[in-house]
């Protein structure tokens, strides 16, 4: 639905992981007497292997490189810029509002965004303002089912991750029971290190990188679809021929809401609508 950049990155995000670093290098250096115990294939093996094999039976492969190529947004910050989109509809607004569709066309081979974009030409072509709405209603929702989906394959991973980590653990204690007559302490030591770091990974796994994933993935859909709604509606209120100042004002409204001003801007006497976002 945008064709937006990736300029810049996501700065709460390397914090984060920053923090995690902290937190690890904390847990293995100084509340663990030997850092080495920390390190376990086998139980890294069962986790990772075992989430990678639940994902695969419960996705499609489609889906699933969706997924992947969605990470690289939980690393960076995407440049969505409402207030540019508000000042292009209002610019079209006041074209159209002159009846100057030929400028109308000039400026929508300027915009970058491909849902405005729509909204503009189906405003130009006169369609119904019916089928305008059915339309872009319809690219709202299916953006997201698209982008629930992405987010829903590392919620699936957060769930699996602790599960198979309990697995790991019951494998180790399994082992641990099997080797006791045989009062090999190696043998003991490396079961209950499988048994216990299994856990440990499943758990690490789930709340430092699923789950923060699949909830940045869902903030920027919420970010999104913030943004095509306003578009919508101003679309809406071209095709309705209304004021541009109205229709700027609007647009206004629905970018102080989002970000949640404690100071309203005044609306110089217009009574807001926007009762067609739903």
């Amino acid at each position: 639905m945008f064709k937006a950049t990736l300029p810049r990155m996501n700065y709460s995000t390397m914090l984060g992981i920053l923090l995690s670093l902290l937190l690890l290098a904390f847990i293995i250096l100084y509340a663990a007497q030997d850092p080495r115990s920390f390190i376990n294939l086998p139980g890294l093996a069962i986790v990772i292997g075992g989430t990678l094999a639940a994902l695969f039976l419960s996705f499609p492969l489609r889906e699933i490189k969706h997924g992947v190529k969605a990470i690289k947004l939980f690393l960076f910050y995407e440049s969505l810029d409402p207030q540019r989109d508000a000042d292009e509809i209002t610019a079209v607004a006041k074209m159209w509002f002159r009846r100057e569709t030929i400028a109308i066309e000039d400026k929508i081979d300027q915009i970058n965004n491909p849902y405005l974009k729509t909204g503009f030409q189906l405003v130009i072509d006169n369609t119904p303002i019916e089928d305008i709405l059915a339309h872009l209603k319809w690219r709202i929702a299916r953006l997201r089912a698209k982008e629930k989906a992405e987010a829903d394959i590392f919620r699936a991973m957060a769930l699996y991750a602790p599960a198979f980590g309990m697995l790991g653990t019951l494998v180790g204690l399994i082992n641990m029971l099997q080797v006791l007559e045989l009062k090999d302490i190696s043998q003991i030591s490396f079961n209950m290190a499988v048994a216990l770091i299994t856990t440990f990974y499943g758990l690490l796994l789930a709340n430092l990188v699923f789950n923060p994933i699949a909830i940045k993935l869902e903030r920027r859909t919420e970010h999104r679809v913030m943004i095509m709604s306003m578009v919508m509606e101003g679309i809406a209120l071209i095709a309705d021929r209304r004021n541009p100042s109205f229709i700027r004002e609007t647009l206004n409204s629905f970018i102080a809401h989002y970000d949640n001003e404690l100071k309203m801007p005044e609306n110089d006497g217009y009574q807001l609508n926007t009762t067609r976002v739903g």
